[in-house]
């Protein structure tokens, strides 16, 4: 079984939404405006990008990151790499040309027979709708937070709200850096 890892740029009050600068959000951006760069703090994403074999994304995810992504030096490993895209509404004709194989799941039963095939690590970039309900699901077996001291107060959450039975993390990696950043890598308990 392949390994769903969700990693995200997250809020102290657990906002994910819209940390890159995407327009039409009230606090687009807050991973640049508020806290100091210390390169060290962003190391978990080239480690991820050497680890991972495949990107797992929701639709409003991909249409923010495939128009940009392909292009940029930081990301040259994602390029080649495989490309899931979870959406109802996103047809063949919508995905970009130039950013490798992209197939297109239409459910999290889907998502959850990608993870019964062979291979490595699958992370999911972005993705809060999607985060939400594979995490509801069972499905997420790791987390990779970097979590910023900041309480924005809107925007989309990491977690549902929904009732659920509690789910255990365990600590694998902690790390906090001098501009208040901290890295936590959790390992879902099965």
């Amino acid at each position: 079984m392949r390994t769903l890892i969700s990693s995200a740029f997250i809020s102290l009050d657990g906002v994910v939404e819209a940390p890159g600068g995407e327009p039409g959000y009230r606090n687009s951006g807050w991973t640049f405006k508020h806290t100091e760069f210390i390169p060290d703090a962003f190391e978990i994403k080239g480690r991820e990008q050497r680890e991972a074999t495949a990107i797992l994304m929701g639709r409003v995810s991909y249409e923010a990151f495939s128009p940009v992504w392909p292009d940029m030096a930081e990301f040259a490993d994602y390029k080649s790499m495989p490309k899931y895209v979870v959406s109802t509404t996103l047809a063949d004709e919508d995905l970009v040309t130039n950013w490798g194989e992209t197939t297109i799941l239409r459910s999290i039963e889907q998502v959850a027979a990608l993870k019964e095939t062979k291979g490595g690590p699958i992370i999911i970039h972005g993705s809060a709708a999607l985060n939400q309900d594979l995490s509801d699901a069972g499905l997420i077996d790791r987390y990779h937070l970097v979590v910023f001291p900041l309480l924005l107060g809107a925007g989309k959450r990491m977690f549902s709200a929904t009732d659920k039975d509690t789910r255990k993390l365990q600590l694998v990696q902690s790390q906090a850096y001098a501009n208040g950043l901290q890295l936590n890598i959790f390992d879902v308990v099965h």
